[in-house]
């Protein structure tokens, strides 16, 4: 086991913990409404809890790969320019996880659920009541503000 020297000079032994890559898509729409899917209650991880679509990445798939497969898995729903733009780590149940999540603008195309137990489109601020895991509801929140910027910024109240 490798050691390793703490903040007071002393040698601790810890064993490094794998990171377990995930990869998530949100939709948006032309009300900047976020689409969220609410998990079932027999799920591995989060049973209940409000999310977004998305999962593991597989061996030898790109981030951007595994979003693509993971959103038409679980909406039937191709995705066309997704665009990379926040990764988060987060810990569960003594494992690490590095999630990343893929913004697209929805396009108007059919959803079929596929997994989980519904899904349903929010306002942002809307939220709030659902049961979130802390970096989803982290994640919704800078959302928020990044899609406030992006309006002001298109219709020049940013300037």
């Amino acid at each position: 086991m490798p050691a390793r020297v703490d903040a007071w000079g002393c040698e601790a032994l810890y064993t490094p913990m794998a990171v377990i890559d995930l990869s998530a898509v949100i939709l948006y729409d032309d009300q900047d409404r976020i689409l969220l899917q609410h998990r079932t209650d027999d799920a591995p991880t989060f049973p209940g809890y409000w999310s977004f679509f998305g999962g593991g990445v597989e061996p030898g798939e790109t981030l951007e790969e595994a979003a693509v497969r993971e959103a038409y898995e679980e909406l039937s729903y191709a995705l066309k320019a997704p665009c990379h733009w926040l990764s988060q780590r987060f810990s569960n149940a003594g494992r690490a996880y590095a999630q990343h999540i893929f913004l697209e603008p929805y396009d108007g195309a059919e959803l079929i659920l596929g997994e989980g137990q519904a899904m349903k489109w929010f306002a942002p601020n809307e939220t709030g009541v659902l049961l979130m895991s802390a970096h989803a509801r982290a994640a919704v929140e800078a959302l928020d503000r990044w899609l406030a910027w992006a309006s002001a910024d298109v219709t020049g109240e940013g300037d």
